[in-house]
Formats: structure tokens, sequence, C-alpha cells
């Protein structure tokens, strides 16, 4: 049975690390712990649960810093996690039984990320993350913001997830910062740092310069294929708050050209023709969100709800609106079926059975 090296960079997380600890400390056989530079109890608290709690100075480089927990590491895998992540209950049978049953040539095992919930507590956004590495100096992060390890090896996918449930906020100009500081040494944005580097200009409403950016990425022969598809979307939403919505859409449109259209797009483009009043061509394209396979092993970000509860419930509008109230409470029904305690679909549903329709 493999050993694993819990791996993590933390600082001013007193009031999480106890919970990701707690939740994870029995499965592992080492845990390494890197602080850089906390001015809370932190180091403290992990110390009581790994006696590995090493001080390293930060560098605004999240690569360095783990790359330097994982040189710490003694075990046949390094796994990492944040101090705002935690491993729920339900999935911990699941972590031992991959543990006892992984073959041995295995290099990379990818878990699901959850990292957004409904107000029932189920994920609404999720992707992969390489969460067991062998150790090996064959793997290392790059990338001094939304770090990554580029897969290579036997990579297998696991459904076990991690789940990323922060209690407080954080620094929001952080990332936007690093990149800042990295342009301003004369550096160069590999294609992935530049896709994250436009996201966080569009997260500070710095919309014109994140569209340079984005369209940049976009006109790359190098990049991801997911990347490519997101940066569409999120330079669509930069075109739309600069009141360019023709524009917009041809974005949305553009991400076809690299791959079959995702069900997240599709609910984008057919929100776009519902805003305008074009009911007709917003059921075209909610009903081909329904109609697209879930890929979750993409590596791309996944909107479940993309999928059946939304274009469902964004039908219902749609034939509301067109006046085919029938038609319009049978999508309510049917997204209701997917979410029978959304308050969406308990309004429509009082709305309706104000109307007493059949």
């Amino acid at each position: 049975m493999p050993t694993i090296s819990l791996c993590m960079i933390v600082k001013n997380e007193e009031i999480h690390i106890a919970r990701c600890l707690e939740s994870i400390a029995e499965l592992v056989e080492e845990i390494i712990v890197i602080d850089t530079g906390s001015t809370d109890r932190t180091a403290e608290i992990a110390s009581t649960y790994t006696p590995n709690v090493y001080s390293y100075p930060w560098k605004d480089d999240f690569s360095d810093a783990r790359n330097y927990s994982f040189s710490k590491a003694s075990m046949d895998y390094c796994m990492w996690m944040d101090a705002d992540d935690i491993l729920e209950e339900t999935e911990k049978e699941k972590f031992l039984q991959l543990k006892q049953t992984l073959t041995p040539d295995t290099d990379i095992v990818m878990m699901k990320y959850n990292t957004s919930f409904d107000e029932a507590g189920r994920p609404s956004f999720s992707y992969f993350r390489e969460r067991w590495i062998r150790n090996s100096s064959r793997y290392r992060w790059i990338g001094a913001v939304h770090e990554v390890i580029p897969p290579s090896g036997r990579v297998v996918y696991s459904d076990i997830a991690i789940s990323h449930k922060k209690m407080n906020a954080k620094d929001p100009d952080r990332n936007l910062n690093i990149y800042r500081k990295i342009l301003a040494e004369g550096k160069l944005l590999e294609p992935r740092q530049q896709y994250y580097f436009g996201r966080e200009l569009y997260y500070h409403k710095q919309y014109q310069e994140a569209v340079s950016i984005l369209e940049q990425f976009l006109l790359s022969e190098q990049g991801w294929v997911e990347n490519k598809i997101e940066a569409c979307s999120v330079c669509a939403e930069c075109y739309e708050r600069l009141g360019q919505k023709q524009t917009a859409l041809n974005t949305l449109l553009r991400s076809m050209s690299f791959d079959l259209p995702r069900a997240e797009l599709c609910c984008e483009i057919g929100k776009h023709f519902l805003e305008q009043g074009n009911y007709p061509a917003a059921i075209y394209w909610y009903e081909t969100a329904l109609n697209r396979p879930k890929n979750d092993y993409s590596n791309g970000f996944v909107l479940p709800d993309c999928y059946d509860y939304i274009p469902l419930l964004q039908l219902c509008v749609c034939y509301d609106k067109m006046g085919d109230l029938k038609k319009a409470k049978e999508y309510n029904e049917k997204a209701g079926a997917c979410k029978p305690y959304s308050k969406s679909y308990l309004y429509n549903k009082q709305y309706f059975d104000s109307l007493q329709i059949p």
C-alpha cells in the first residue's frame, strides 16, 4: 500500500488549519506544513498534528513554496491541500480504498475539487486537480499563481472529492499584485498564466485590459483547450460589461472553434438571447445545453447545473414569456426534480399553482 505525505503551505490560517488536519491526519503517513510568515497561532496549532512544521520566506510564488514543501516529503506520494480544504466524512472510506488498490505504476492521481456549493450544500462548481503526485524530482510545480503540475506518466482519475470551504475572505488583490510584479520585472507570462491574469483583471473590473490580455491568449497557438474555451466565457463577460453585446455573443460562439459546445457556454448564449427577447433562439441554446454530455474528465471547470437545472429553469422562463404556460410549468417541474429545495423552483411553482395551470 502506498504511503502519502500531506504537504501544505500556510499563512495565518488559525481558524482553518485544525479543521483541515483533523479531516485527513489519520489517513496519511506524514504531514509537512510550510509556514510562510504567520503572525497568528497557525504554526502552533499545526505542531500539535506534526513535528514537521517549517518556516519559509514568502517570495510571491506559490510554486516555489509548494516545491519546497514537496522537498521535505519522504513518502511514496505527495498530496497537497490548502488550509481551508477538508476531506468530508463521506470521502474517507473511498480514500482508504484507493490507497489499498492503487497500482504501483501510478504517477498522478486526479481528484475532484469542489469549490462552490448550492443552498443544499451540493457542489455547484468543481474540476479535477492533481492531488497525489509521485514523490519524484520529475514533478515540479510551475506558475507563481494558480500553480500546476503538468500531468505526465500514468494518470488515474478518482471520484474522491476535496472540498474548499473557507470561513473568511483573503486578500482579494494578492494574485493580481503578484502578476503586476512579474510584469514589472520584465518577465513574460506563459499562456496559462496569461489566461489567469486576464481572469484576475476581470475580477477587479478592469474589463478593457482583461479583454486585451485574453484576446492575446486566444490568438496564441499555445495554451490548453479548456483554458481557451473558458477564456471565451470570461472575455465575453468583459465585452458585456463594456456594453459590446454583439462582440460578447461572437466571443461565446468563438469557443466552438476550439471544441464541441460546452453546456456552460450554451447557457450563456441562451441567456444573451433571453435578455434580447429572442425566445426561440434562447430555447434552442438551452435545449442544446440539456443535450450536451458532461465531461468531468476534461480538466476544465464544470458547472453541473448547466447540464440540467439551469437550462430547465430558463426554458420555463422562455415558454412563460411566450405565453405557453403549460410547457413552462412542465419545465419548472423538471427543474424541481433536480433541486426540489430551489427557491426559484418553489417561487415558480407557487406562481403556476395560483394560475391553476393543469
